[in-house]
């Protein structure tokens, strides 16, 4: 059953905006519930997450968000652009130094480099708010474009892996990926040695 959004009450963190050259990363709330569910609630993008349940839910989002804001919880960014909310990207620091990235987007947001600008803007974020020296993720290995912005960000492969998806229901190899906070920074300067020319 449905639950009644305004009776909901959430504990207010410090708030978390990030901009990026196209899009703003910033806390979800409450008010995102519908658009949320509507880009989650689609088999393709459940199968390539591993904690998006099939079918998504308003209540789903309502418990994510209540999550989210919970203190300690991992950081978790909703991705907007002119048109409005296009996915989420987090890093979920519960496992002390083993910090993890994970992202998704709605399907007809594929393929228009909004994944890895995304990605982009929650490694600065991590990198610069913690301490950790690395950041990990993951990517199914029929999932190549995933692979590709991992790749795109610096991660190296590391090997691979067996995940449970929850919306499969079972568990399936992923290719797994490490970030190191040198290799992070020299891309960054390498970047921005580029754009002076």
């Amino acid at each position: 059953m449905l639950q009644d959004f305004s009776s909901v009450t959430l504990q207010e963190a410090r708030p978390r905006v990030v901009a990026t050259e196209r899009l703003t990363l910033r806390r979800p709330t409450l008010a995102d519930v519908r658009a949320i569910a509507r880009l989650a609630n689609d088999r393709r993008v459940a199968e390539n997450t591993r904690r998006l349940p099939h079918p998504y839910s308003q209540d789903d989002a309502v418990e994510f968000i209540r999550a989210t804001a919970e203190p300690g919880s991992e950081t978790a960014f909703l991705i907007e652009h002119d048109s409005g909310p296009v996915g989420m990207v987090g890093i979920d620091c519960s496992k002390p130094g083993n910090a993890e990235l994970g992202y998704w987007l709605g399907v007809e947001y594929w393929g228009q480099g909004f994944a890895t600008e995304a990605a982009r803007g929650a490694i600065d974020f991590f990198f610069e708010e913690y301490e950790d020296d690395h950041l990990y993720a993951g990517a199914r290995v029929t999932n190549p474009a995933s692979r590709k912005v991992l790749e795109k960000c610096g991660f190296q492969w590391s090997g691979v892996q067996l995940h449970r998806f929850l919306a499969l229901g079972s568990s399936t190899p992923v290719d797994c990926f490490r970030l190191s906070r040198g290799v992070w920074a020299s891309l960054k300067s390498w970047s921005s040695a580029r754009r002076v020319r």
